[in-house]
């Protein structure tokens, strides 16, 4: 028997219905391209992506079309995720920071038909136009004031004058749930990256996950800010979870350092944001430097890599801001877990808490986790046992685009990190499959050994890979970046880690650099590490930390 209650399709457009309809005043706040702020309402972006649906219509955009976006987080990139997905075409948000090699490949592999792009990319896109011969047209985010005089690109197309050519009368179709909304490809760290395709149904499953009290916990009164990039996983779903609960919402464009983030905050009354740590560092410094503290944000949401345990305290106790802990990956939409301690650990003192929080969390409803040993076979719930992480649920891909390399295991997705779950469930990365060290037999955390090192005053950065060794396999070396004004030397640091892991964990070499190579979504590139490194540790007076097999 089954119920009886109506079956309305899951579908993005009904989120702009919705805000139109409910928050139709509601403001959101966007950075151009160019410097200014713009600034309208929900009405308004409900309008312009009727008018853009219309637009791309009459450039031959039809249901299952693929258009991509090459753009930062503003308004006109926010119009295109609701008319192209609403329309039954698939929104390809495209990461400006890869190579063009790659880039062309995804736009190929894609088979996009349109790019979207903002001014800033005007020169990738134009080098990378000749070796993608099945796109019909490209459109520049911008109105006629800010057109080049001239491009290598033939019919380059104004996004604002094609928009004042259409009418805003546009009805959203309805069509299965299950209709491919968007795709995101993976960053690709070996190989070619491989593509996500989302539907409508999953990204609307997740947009309810992202708004719950323990996760963005997002409603009326929230002014979010998603500082993560709209060309990574979809801003974590923000975009499409703030329309749903009618929050301001601010769009910070190209300018994403920290005094600059922190003025938007200030001006615009921003309550919660997300980003990955390094931005939140930056903001830190910035803070820290100039004696200032947030007066409204009270709460982030941080993901993509681990945030160090004493960075999380700096904005508890420094600026008064609650760090969450999420972890995800573009194949999850990205929203696996959420770190807000249960209400037992109340009685924990702070640093336990700090702890308990630079864990990566708990699953959230709809998400199963499971840890694997190398044979498959799961492996208890203490806290202690590590393996392969598995996850499953209704946002997770069952495969990449075009059938590329099946992704599941029993009808499990591997993803390739290494962690263990305790019997609260709480799940917590230890390395990535890649990144472990295996050093004697034995496995060193990387992120432990990072998050130990980071917790010196004197270093705003720190990076451990596995080196290859002539007697232990691999030994890890710390590379790590000081914070301006500060010194620190090998000794003095290895001296610091002493006390903080055992013996034969501490790195047999700390290099100091400028800086450390940053992938195209903010993550540290350990692989350019390990290739610049690989030989470090094999010459004749090779000295090690460790005296005995660990």
């Amino acid at each position: 028997m089954f119920g009886l209650m109506m079956d309305r399709p899951l579908l993005l457009s009904s989120l702009l219905e919705h805000a139109e309809q409910q928050y139709s005043d509601v403001e959101i706040v966007s950075r151009e391209t160019h410097g200014d702020l713009f600034r309208y309402t929900y009405r308004d972006l409900a309008r312009r992506a009727r008018q853009l649906a219309n637009a791309l219509a009459a450039l031959g955009m039809a249901s299952g079309s693929r258009v991509a976006t090459l753009a930062w987080n503003n308004h006109r990139h926010l119009e295109a995720y609701f008319a192209v997905s609403g329309s039954g075409a698939v929104l390809h948000t495209c990461n400006p920071r890869l190579h063009a090699e790659q880039l062309a490949y995804i736009l190929n592999h894609a088979e996009d038909d349109i790019v979207l792009f903002d001014s800033t990319f005007l020169p990738l896109v134009e080098a990378v136009a000749p070796m993608c011969p099945g796109i019909r047209a490209f459109v520049l985010m911008t109105d006629e004031a800010h057109m080049p005089a001239q491009s290598k690109l033939q019919g380059l197309l104004c996004y604002e004058t094609l928009l004042a050519t259409q009418g805003d009368a546009f009805t959203w179709p309805e069509f299965d749930e299950r209709t491919a909304s968007s795709l995101c490809f993976t960053s690709g760290t070996t190989g070619n990256p491989k593509g996500v395709l989302y539907s409508h149904r999953s990204t609307m499953l997740h947009s309810f996950a992202l708004t719950m009290p323990d996760t963005l916990s997002l409603s009326v009164r929230d002014c979010v800010l998603p500082v993560v990039p709209m060309f990574h996983v979809n801003a974590w779903g923000i975009p499409y979870a703030a329309p749903m609960n009618g929050c301001k919402l601010v769009l910070p464009g190209p300018r994403l350092d920290g005094a600059s983030l922190f003025e938007l905050m200030e001006a615009e009354g921003v309550t919660c944001s997300a980003g990955v740590p390094t931005i939140w560092l930056g903001l830190a410094q910035f803070m820290e430097s100039q004696g200032l503290k947030p007066s409204t944000m009270r709460r982030s949401v941080v993901g993509g890599s681990a945030m160090p345990q004493s960075l999380i305290r700096d904005f508890a106790e420094k600026f008064d801001v609650e760090v969450r802990h999420c972890w995800g990956m573009t194949e999850t939409s990205p929203l696996g877990t959420q770190g807000v301690p249960l209400a037992k650990h109340a009685a924990l003192d702070a640093e336990q808490q700090y702890a308990l929080r630079s864990k990566q969390g708990r699953a959230v409803f709809g998400v199963q986790l499971k840890v694997v040993d190398i044979d498959g076979n799961a492996l208890p719930r203490d806290g202690k046992s590590a393996g392969e992480l598995m996850v499953r649920g209704p946002w997770i891909v069952s495969e990449y685009f075009k059938g590329e390399k099946p992704a599941l295991r029993d009808g499990w997705f591997p993803t390739g990190d290494i962690a263990t779950i305790d019997a609260d469930g709480t799940m917590q990365i230890t390395d990535r499959v890649k990144d472990v060290i295996k050093s004697g037999g034995e496995w060193i955390s990387s992120i432990d050994l990072e998050n130990a090192a980071i917790a010196h005053p004197a270093l705003a950065m720190a990076a451990v890979i596995g080196v290859k060794h002539p007697k232990w396999d691999e030994r890890p070396v710390l590379c790590a970046v000081k914070k301006p004004g500060h010194e620190i030397d090998e000794a003095a640091l290895l001296e610091f880690l002493g006390g903080k892991v055992a013996k034969w964990w501490l790195p047999d070499q700390v290099i100091f650099v400028d800086s450390l190579p940053m992938g195209a979504t903010g993550k540290i590139q350990k692989m350019d590490l390990r290739q610049k490194y690989a030989d470090i540790l094999c010459g004749d007076a090779v000295t090690s930390n460790v005296s005995t097999s660990p």
